[in-house]
């Protein structure tokens, strides 16, 4: 039985997303154990912009769910050697919130594709662990990543675990200049296809063939080539078969 995925527009490890995390924290399955929830934090998305970049993702990850009841780790999985690691993946394996922060996703996608941590992960996912990816952790799982220097007219392909063609986070916080990318997005949608806006400081939470769910500070937006909604955090919608 699959667990729940959270796709988050932006915030990871910061308290305005506090109650995003203790919702996510309350239905990974430990509770039913009686136990802390096992959260493994990856840093993966910024693996190119150096060691301190990713001591400051981990380190942030770590006190952020310590802060909020849980035992946690973070794994410095940051190139395709340490995707490969049998530690890591073991650690993963074990996992009750699988948790991905912000970088590339065009790395994130590369350095996770065919590698054990991945493996590992959706065997966790599989067995009932959630899955939390932010921004770009967000925008691996749809089926294309937007090629952001074409303006949307090209992408390269993703993980396409859920339902959705693009998933672009940041969305009430892209500029002017930029809103050409979400449009040239939704032109390339084929029937029955869908774009999702994540804004920032908000998430939304669901199963596959099941309801999601808006947290946070904001809203989500489901786009179709012809038409589009809005809904606001406590709102439920559904992303269609």
């Amino acid at each position: 039985m699959n667990g729940l995925i959270a796709l988050l527009g932006s915030g990871e490890y910061l308290p305005v997303m506090d109650d995003v995390d203790r919702y996510l924290l309350a239905n990974c399955g430990a509770d039913a154990q009686a136990r802390k929830p096992r959260v493994v934090c990856l840093p993966t998305a910024a693996g190119r912009e150096g060691d301190a970049s990713v001591a400051r993702w981990s380190t942030m990850g770590v006190k952020h769910f310590t802060r909020l009841g849980a035992d946690v780790q973070a794994l410095p999985v940051v190139d395709a050697e340490s995707a490969n690691d049998l530690n890591h993946a073991s650690s993963l394996e074990d996992a009750d919130l699988i948790y991905f922060s912000g970088g590339d996703p065009g790395y994130l996608y590369r350095t996770m594709k065919d590698s054990l941590v991945w493996q590992a992960a959706q065997k966790a996912w599989a067995r009932g662990a959630t899955y939390a990816g932010c921004s770009a952790g967000a925008m691996i799982l749809g089926r294309e990543i937007p090629d952001f220097r074409t303006m949307g007219l090209r992408s390269t392909p993703a993980f396409g675990v859920v339902p959705i063609a693009f998933v672009m986070p940041h969305f009430d916080a892209i500029p002017l200049f930029a809103k050409p990318l979400a449009s040239a997005l939704r032109n390339r949608l084929k029937e029955g296809e869908i774009m999702i806006g994540v804004d920032e400081n908000t998430a939304i939470i669901g199963k596959l063939k099941e309801e999601w769910i808006v947290l946070g500070k904001a809203k989500a937006h489901v786009f179709t080539k012809g038409n589009s909604m809005s809904y606001a955090a406590g709102e439920k919608f559904s992303l269609g078969k």
